[in-house]
């Protein structure tokens, strides 16, 4: 491979001859060869928004030349238009702080500026990535903004869009069944009466709280720690820069964002990200939920519960044939296992702050943003692939609900909960009906028996 001789303060080292990065990016590839797990694209994308904010706003405080400042923004928009895919080779398992991914987002902008102006970045820097590109700014505030730019970006469009799209067919499905009266069941045992559509209500309930937790989740996740530099004081940084940059940064995402008010703890805890992902977790435990529900329902088709039927997509089995299984749910409740999991090291990495820095940042930030993708790709991937296609069985519904001995619930009333019992286990040790036992132990007449238990009169409450 040929390569080039770049400098920084620890000295000279070799680096891929047209590789946009430099000196401190090519150390931590080489310092750092652990694991397979990249830098979040959704980290180094909002880097570059950043980057260009940061440049714009040092310009109009006549902190930046202005023809610098144009070309690093020129250079974020190449960024983000895909032309520097590439060029961000660092792992996650680096500094704590995020500095190397810091520093590669400078080099890799201050080479393209540098090309924009006019210069060869393989024999120098006309935009310098500490003192123009970094201006004004820390690896220690940088960092924490780019998380949590990232963090509300996907949340606001992949997590919720997806939340919004289950619940529409959810929504849909709840009005259309609601009129098919099943049994209802709990502890796995059967219970009282409801509707389909009453049972499937009930999701779209978890859907409408976790997506109302979501946002609320990010209020505090928009406010951004730029302006704090080092360790919170803002060293080196204008004292507008921080409120500046959070609007410039809003126009440019069209999503909002301010600025911290305490930078202190804006540099050291993640509280808000450990708050948000805590709304992922609860909606991974609601997809859990009806993940599961899906697939007991579903279940069968001829030994299971079978009251619904979902779409068959693939063979089930390599030995069984005709073998179908619920493998949307499947995906989900994998899924969720995994969100979990995140959940736990994003509790404890934010509990690892010292003094004025938190240094588990990148695991922070890639746990968050896995579970962003994986939420909202396996509630599109069910919505699609599933739930769409859920319908009915009312033969086998009909079948459960004429022959469950919870419908003796409706003669309490009338002749107390004891007698009901008497009646339900008396049925079910001689494997007669509900009516006939009632019948033939002398609590009631056929026609009282049928006036009082009406599986449809069973889904409300009655005066």
């Amino acid at each position: 491979m040929s390569t080039r001789i770049e400098k920084d303060t620890m000295g000279e080292i070799a680096v891929p001859i047209d590789a946009y990065w430099a000196a401190q990016t090519q150390r931590s590839i080489e310092n750092f060869a652990i694991g397979e797990e990249k830098m979040p694209y959704e980290i180094t994308r909002a880097f570059s928004y950043l980057k260009k904010a940061v440049a714009l706003v040092n310009k109009d405080l006549g902190k930046l030349d202005a023809k610098k400042a144009d070309a690093i923004a020129e250079a974020c928009d190449d960024m983000l238009a895909g032309k520097l895919d590439g060029e961000y080779p660092l792992v996650v398992w680096q500094t704590g702080s995020g500095t190397q991914s810091n520093m590669n987002n400078n080099e890799v902008l201050a080479s393209r500026a540098t090309e924009i102006l006019g210069g060869n970045f393989r024999v120098e820097k006309l935009v310098h990535p500490n003192d123009d590109v970094n201006k004004s700014q820390s690896s220690n505030d940088t960092y924490p903004t780019a998380l949590h730019v990232a963090a509300v970006i996907a949340v606001e469009t992949r997590v919720l869009p997806a939340i919004a799209k289950l619940k529409a067919t959810l929504i849909e499905k709840s009005t259309r069944f609601d009129s098919i009266v099943k049994i209802g069941r709990t502890h796995l045992q059967d219970a009282t009466p409801l509707t389909l559509g009453q049972e499937i209500s009930g999701w779209v309930e978890m859907l409408n709280k976790c997506e109302k937790m979501a946002k609320d989740s990010l209020e505090a996740v928009r406010e951004l720690a730029l302006g704090g530099t080092a360790v919170g004081t803002g060293l080196n940084a204008h004292p507008e820069l921080g409120e500046r940059v959070a609007k410039k940064l809003t126009e440019l995402t069209g999503h909002n964002f301010i600025t911290a008010p305490n930078k202190f703890h804006a540099l050291t805890s993640h509280d808000a990200l450990v708050y948000a992902h805590g709304a992922l977790k609860a909606l991974s435990a609601d997809m859990m939920k009806i993940a599961n529900d899906v697939r007991w329902l579903a279940s069968g088709p001829r030994c299971g519960i079978g009251e619904i039927t979902i779409p068959e997509n693939e063979p089930g089995s390599s030995i069984m044939p005709g073998k179908v299984n619920p493998t949307q749910s499947e995906a989900v409740t994998m899924v969720t296992c995994q969100v979990m999991g995140n959940d736990t090291t994003i509790g404890f990495a934010a509990s690892q702050g010292n003094f004025q820095l938190n240094v588990f940042k990148p695991v922070i930030a890639y746990n968050f943003l896995q579970s962003c993708r994986l939420l909202g790709d396996s509630i599109i991937s069910f919505n699609d692939h599933c739930a769409v296609g859920i319908e009915p069985v009312e033969d086998k519904i009909d079948f459960y609900l004429n022959n469950s001995l919870m419908l003796v619930t409706a003669l309490n009333p009338y002749i107390g909960y004891e007698n009901a019992a008497k009646i339900a286990k008396t049925a079910h040790k001689n494997g007669s009906t509900l009516k006939q036992t009632a019948i033939d132990l002398g609590l009631l007449s056929a026609e009282e028996f049928d006036k009082y238990v009406i599986p449809k009169d069973m889904i409300s409450p009655r005066a």
